[in-house]
């Protein structure tokens, strides 16, 4: 393996992916663009510095060879509009259709890939500057949303795992998984108005799957996109409004990673694509994201504060970032530098608005441009993948 880099290469201009992220206005204008490539080291991230030192991955980048053309999603941050007529709409079950990066290229190129992007990005404005307990209308959905939360969480307790000598893959996960399967379509309609119930026979595919996988007995940031799949589809219809955008993020997505990190530490989950030391976290990377965001202009917190276990104990419980900095350290042994040196490296980032911007296009490059994550992703009526033309 290559050494790890002395220095955060965002702190110096380095390189992740292609196209650019300005560091000096947040999100540089709330714009994210992706190349579906997903190539660390082809590109710049603005910011300054003098350091050209090649910053080398230990795997290399996805080769689109089926078509070799280069995929874009260039979108800006909004909350989808609710559709005004459904009473026509044929909900189906949504299915995998990526099956091929030249598939995957097709759906980065898509309006729906615009739409999803930008829906990640509206969170992500609605939480800069804000701790998870700040104020925030909780609106009857939310509400719902989070009692389908708890009651997930009830069911780990209930279903403990079984005596095993291996570490990982305890197989008590499938029992907890397989009620999470059967009752998932009612647990979705208990978040949506009774005319909206017949939806749930396609949503609850997404928030199964984004509780992980029972045959592998794994989870990992494909199955944390389809959450936040599950969250943009309920938006689509108008179940969550832009007036719930903060807390879709300080409460629900809060108390999905408190479910998803009890779940890992009960049953001992496979992660799923990891890049080991290489990657953020074994399991997610939305927190990073959205809880960069979190601590944009914060007085105290600087992306140093990361080695400081008094900062993590302090801050940890208020923002997302600090919190996934705390779980790592607790599932992982050892000094953060060799447990983690990417989580290390962009310590040394000058500030959040910076980190925010290169977790933005991280994100899109590590995980949505991804093939061996997108190829399980769902397709719907909501989400759609774009059908060829006639």
């Amino acid at each position: 393996l290559p050494q790890a880099p002395t220095r955060a290469p965002w702190a110096d201009g380095g390189s992740i992916g292609t196209g650019s992220a300005s560091g000096s206005g947040g999100t540089g204008g709330a714009t994210a663009m992706l190349t579906s490539s997903g190539a660390l080291g082809s590109g710049t991230f603005a910011g300054g510095g003098n350091n050209s030192a090649a910053w080398h991955r230990p795997t290399p980048p996805v080769q689109h060879q089926d078509t070799g053309m280069k995929a874009e999603v260039e979108a800006d941050a909004h909350m989808p509009g609710a559709e005004t007529d459904l009473s026509r709409r044929e909900w189906r079950r949504p299915s995998k259709r990526i099956f091929s990066n030249f598939d995957l290229e097709r759906w980065l190129k898509s309006d729906s890939a615009k739409g999803f992007v930008g829906f990640l990005l509206a969170l992500n404005e609605a939480v800069r500057g804000k701790r998870l307990a700040d104020p925030t209308p909780e609106s009857p959905a939310i509400k719902a949303m989070l009692k389908v939360l708890e009651k997930l969480d009830g069911w780990v307790d209930v279903i403990p795992p079984v005596t095993q000598s291996l570490r990982y893959g305890n197989p008590a996960f499938r029992t907890w998984h397989a009620r999470a399967v059967a009752e998932a379509p009612s647990l979705v309609a208990s978040v949506m108005p009774p005319p909206l119930a017949p939806a749930a026979q396609e949503l609850g595919l997404y928030l199964s799957d984004s509780l992980g996988n029972a045959t592998r007995i794994d989870y990992g940031t494909g199955h944390e996109t389809t959450f936040a799949a599950l969250l943009y589809c309920l938006a689509k219809i108008g179940v969550f409004t832009a007036d719930d955008a903060q807390a879709l993020v300080t409460r629900v997505f809060a108390r999905y990673l408190t479910l998803m990190r009890k779940v890992q530490k009960t049953y001992w989950l496979e992660p799923a694509g990891s890049h080991g030391v290489w990657g953020l976290d074994d399991y997610q990377f939305l927190p990073f994201f959205w809880g960069s965001s979190q601590l944009v202009g914060h007085a105290a917190v600087r992306p140093p504060s990361i080695h400081h276990d008094d900062a993590l104990a302090l801050y940890g419980d208020d923002y997302l970032y600090l919190s996934a900095v705390r779980f790592v350290k607790d599932v992982k042994k050892g000094p953060l530098g060799e447990t983690s040196p990417m989580l290390n490296d962009i310590s040394g980032v000058p500030g959040w608005a910076k980190v925010n911007a290169g977790m933005i296009k991280m994100y899109q490059a590590e995980v949505l441009g991804k093939f061996p994550i997108m190829q399980h992703m769902l397709f719907g009526s909501l989400l759609t993948f774009p059908e060829p033309n006639p």
